[in-house]
């Protein structure tokens, strides 16, 4: 394996500013596998020659231990971490660890830490505002860590090299030299980029198109209807149902003719059935994944006993692209690839083993169990079916969406955030996700808006639905068992709202389709991050709920008491002008062009190719101190391969202003595409919403005589009253928000008590149903360090990260008897919402015959996970964690027996220590006080904890029972049965 630890080595790769870097020495060429995130993996490794050597700016070290290779970044103070890909939580990523390995994750909260793609990518900003950007290269399961503030930090299994890119002058640079290695997204047909209607599932083609003519009756712009796998015939992938899905070419048909597109579902799981022709043929040519014994692997999916592809082949994928290329002759516009992690049902780890073996191909890793080709697996299928849908229309552009991907998979497919929930902090949750995957090399992603899980209130809806239509991808999806989430479906005022935020989206779509343009083309993001307009303002890296399409700032409101118009807008230096298409409205977005910036828009229509016959274009202008400004339009066929010849239209608009007189101006044209004769409408904004308009020929010297400043001041006060008006006579939404409970909830903010002889224990359950108080009363002694307003008493997790879900939620009092005569113990009953239709349970009971015993029964249980998760929810893991004080630090020590038979004393100022399988105490650990002749007792289940841990503090101590991290359902709760007993030395 070469040293043990030290300096990474290192060697150009690319271009100027890429470094490849290992730590093994000459045997790298024989220990690395091949890159899948590269779009050339012989761009990888192989090194750059350069006239003049070029040291990295910052070099990685390393440590190889167990099997494992630790790769360590150092990078400056006030250094800024973004980018691992599709991840819940915040923007800025320090202090958070994740892990590469797909995962099924219905109802994913802030915390979990993996989520159905993998991008081992981190995106450095440093205080000076140039960017790094970092890359291990290996599909195996990968924990990221950015806990310490500056350092970045991978753990995964040996060997894998490191890449490192730049530092550049800006996070863009660095993106765009990324891109240069993974490749660009593919280039989307321009209909992909309008809104997309979804449900899990519309049960008939009569449904489809009753959705569809609703679009159009309500006047609501929509270009596509989706289909999920309730079409097939009892879930057979490339099946249609005989009865409800009988004539699929006809409603194909019926769609186009209406201005809709049609997008099908398919899964991996092939139905193991003798006599299904993608069984049979599939069987025939050899292409399933196999258990470790050679026999084909079948588990649970949709459909039943199911087997899976192994897409590390050339020859499966080719068998998959010509089932593709056949079902595409129904008509199909774009295939839905889903469950490609791979999910698989009745098992814990909520996929298959990881033992299974691929039969790879050289060019991908060759043979490799599963462990090793996880996290691909999804990529490799939608390459497949991208490569398919080509086989099936080569003048067509495939569109494919993919739920499962790696770094790289933009090339084949976009992706959305998987099984959100419908919850205020998942529409927060959504602008990050979107921008994280934008930063880790996938522009074109999007949430389900108004959120899978869960019936969306009309507020939260229309909130949304105000957002999200100007994500790069824009659909909205619901699940079984949810109310109805079309836009109309909440009341007149939703439905305004949302018609309103859809007619925007499609006045922008040439320019959210020039912005696909130049990110094909060149790599540049779609939506970025506000700080993307001066990387060097510390003040704009953590701003959540605003982002950046180009020079376009959208500015929205994610809070649920806080319209956008009452929200502060936090704006990057410079000039930013304010505009709106007359149709200002709490619930939608405020919007910003940046100075010295243009952008096209349309008219409002109903789908996207009566915005390629119209025979108007605008341009909106904010000229930059100087009066000048300038912009792109893009415009092709709006599909097909022909913009690779040339056949495209780039026209560079320049404008100036000179004398009190504005000229618009065609300063350089590319491509070889016709000009449409057409009216050119030029929007000047002057501040306020304020703008003057003009008209001319496209192509033609347009002037516009500027107003003097007691005219602008005019027009701006003007445009503001109007604005004000039209906000005040907007009809609002109502705010019908639900407040869930139950009979018996007890709400309450006063503190609980339960006491016996022996303990004194005060509960609040309003903040995470934390025990603030656990004082044992013949000693006199306070066993918990407690904070209140911060952290510390007793808590309880719901992952292994620190305070995950569960710690800060506000339970409900399900019951209590406290000194209530004929019960047998004084106890407290207390639920907490986790999210993803989890609840955290736990009983504190004081026994009435053992009152100097503390009994906690706590269990992370499934009550109402959706269908869309197979009855599984999110992995979890319940985390006791209780910070003990130590009244004498110095004589104070952890003792405990393992289940080996071995013998542990821990004192303060050890690293933090974990104690698993025959290393776990044998059923009970003791907090020793020497001083005190005291010990406290924490007796538990082994059958329910997994792992054990000790983290010192300063005059504190973390004895932590864990137990396994798995998916929960109502069949199967995690637990955890513990007692506390004060004992004398």
């Amino acid at each position: 394996m070469g040293e043990s630890k030290g300096k990474m080595g290192f060697e150009p790769i690319m271009e100027e500013w890429v470094f490849l870097f290992d730590c093994s020495g000459n045997d790298k060429s024989a220990a690395y596998n091949p890159s899948i995130s590269f779009s050339n993996p012989k761009v990888r490794d192989t090194p750059l020659l350069m006239v003049h050597s070029v040291v990295p700016a910052y070099i990685p070290t390393f440590e190889c231990a167990d099997g494992q290779q630790i790769i360590s970044i150092e990078l400056p103070t006030g250094t800024s971490l973004y980018g691992t890909g599709e991840v819940s939580g915040q923007l800025e990523r320090t202090g958070k660890r994740v892990f590469t390995w797909n995962t099924d994750a219905w109802g994913y909260g802030p915390g979990t830490t993996s989520l159905y793609q993998s991008h081992p990518w981190v995106l450095a900003v440093l205080p000076n505002g140039e960017a790094l950007g970092v890359l291990a290269d290996t599909t195996q399961r990968c924990e990221i860590d950015l806990r310490k503030e500056t350092t970045i930090k991978f753990k995964a299994l040996a060997h894998y090299p490191v890449i490192t890119f730049g530092p550049f002058a800006s996070p863009t640079a660095v993106l765009q030299s990324l891109s240069r290695a993974i490749g660009t997204v593919f280039m989307p047909p321009k209909w992909s980029l309008g809104y997309h209607q979804c449900r899990y599932s519309y049960l008939s083609d009569a449904r489809v198109l009753e959705v569809a003519r609703t679009f159009r009756e309500k006047k609501i712009p929509c270009d596509v209807i989706w289909m999920d796998i309730d079409y097939m015939d009892g879930f057979r992938c490339f099946t249609f149902d005989k009865e409800r899905f009988s004539q699929p070419k006809k409603l194909v048909n019926d769609l186009h003719h209406n201005g809709f597109k049609a997008i099908w579902m398919l899964d991996p799981g092939i139905k193991h059935e003798k006599g299904y022709f993608a069984y049979d043929s599939g069987s025939a040519n050899d292409v399933w994944v196999q258990k470790a014994d050679g026999q084909p692997f079948v588990g649970g999916v949709w459909p039943g006993p199911c087997v899976f592809p192994d897409y590390t082949q050339e020859k499966t994928r080719l068998w998959w692209g010509n089932l593709v290329k056949d079902f595409a002759a129904n008509g199909v516009d774009g295939i839905w690839n889903d469950m490609n992690e791979p999910a698989v049902f009745d098992n814990v780890t909520k996929t298959m083993p990881e033992t299974n073996i691929h039969r790879g191909d050289a060019e991908v890793g060759g043979h490799q169990n599963h462990s090793h080709y996880h996290n691909v697996y999804g990529m490799l299928m939608a390459r497949s079916t991208f490569e398919g849908m080509k086989l099936a229309n080569e003048k067509k552009r495939p569109f494919v969406l993919t739920r499962a991907g790696f770094i790289g998979s933009q090339r084949y497919a976009a992706t959305w955030t998987g099984d959100n929930l419908s919850t205020w902090e998942h529409l927060h949750m959504s602008v990050t996700m979107v921008l994280q995957l934008g930063l880790s090399g996938q522009p074109l992603s999007g949430p389900d808006i108004g959120g899978f899980g869960g019936d969306a209130t009309p507020k939260l809806f229309g909130r949304w639905m105000g957002v999200g239509s100007m994500f790069p991808f824009c659909r909205g999806h619901s699940e079984k068992g949810t109310t109805d989430h079309e836009p109309w479906s909440f009341g007149k005022e939703c439905e305004e709202v949302c018609r309103l935020a859809l007619l925007r989206r499609y006045r922008f779509i040439h320019h959210i389709y020039t912005l696909f343009y130049l990110s094909h083309t060149k790599g540049i993001p779609v939506a970025t991050p506000t700080f993307f307009a001066d990387p060097k303002d510390p003040k704009l890296r953590s701003i959540e709920n605003s982002f950046l399409l180009g020079p376009l700032l959208v500015h929205a409101s994610t809070f649920h008491d806080q319209g956008s118009d009452a929200l502060p807008h936090v704006l990057p230096k410079g000039i930013w002008l304010s505009f709106d298409f007359d149709d200002s409205h709490p619930d939608l977005p405020t919007l910003y062009l940046q100075g010295g910036s243009i952008i096209p828009v349309g008219l409002p229509v109903q789908h996207v190719e009566e915005a390629n016959a119209t025979d108007d274009l605008s341009l909106i202008v904010a000229l930059d101190q100087y009066g000048k400004a300038e912009g792109v339009i893009y415009e092709d066929e709006g599909d097909g391969y022909e913009f690779s010849e040339g056949g495209y239209l780039l026209t560079y608009y320049a404008v100036e202003l000179q004398s009190s007189v504005v000229t618009v101006r065609v300063s350089k044209a590319e491509g070889s595409w016709t000009r449409p004769k057409r009216h050119l409408h030029v929007q000047l904004l002057l501040g306020g919403g304020a703008m003057v308009d003009a008209w001319g020929i496209d192509g033609e010297v347009l002037q516009i005589k500027m107003p003097s400043d007691s005219e602008i001041s005019n027009l701006i006060s003007t445009s503001q009253e109007q604005d004000k008006n039209r906000i005040e006579c907007t009809e609002q939404i109502p705010d019908v928000e639900e407040v869930s409970g139950s009979k018996g909830v007890e709400h309450s903010k006063t503190p609980v008590e339960l006491k016996s002889d022996d303990w004194a224990l005060k509960i609040l359950p309003w903040i995470g149903g934390r025990m603030i108080s656990m004082q044992h009363i013949p000693s006199g002694t306070q066993w918990l360090h407690n904070m209140v307003e911060e952290v510390d008493g007793y808590e309880e997790y719901s992952g292994v990260e620190y305070r995950s879900a569960g710690c800060s939620e506000e339970y409900n009092v399900i019951k209590r008897a406290v000194g209530l005569e004929g019960e047998e113990e004084d106890f407290l009953s207390l639920e907490g919402d986790i999210g993803g239709g989890l609840v955290l349970e736990r009983q504190i009971s004081i026994p009435k015959t053992d009152p100097n015993v503390i009994q906690i029964d706590s269990g992370i249980i499934a009550r109402n996970i959706g269908a869309g998760s197979g009855g599984f929810s999110r992995m979890v893991c319940l985390r006791v964690h209780p910070v003990f004080t130590l009244l004498h630090p110095t004589e104070v020590f952890v003792s405990f027996v393992s289940i080996n038979g071995s013998k542990h004393e821990l004192w303060p100022g050890a690293d933090e220590q974990f104690f698993e399988g025959d290393l776990r105490p044998n059923g009970e650990w003791i907090l020793f006080d020497k001083h005190l002749g005291l010990g406290l007792v924490n007796r538990f289940n082994l059958d329910e904890v997994s792992k054990c841990m000790v983290h010192w503090g300063t005059g504190t101590v973390n004895m932590e029972l864990w137990s396994e991290e798995r998916p929960v359902s109502k069949e199967s709760p995690l637990k955890i049965s513990h007692q506390y007993e004060v004992r004398t030395i």
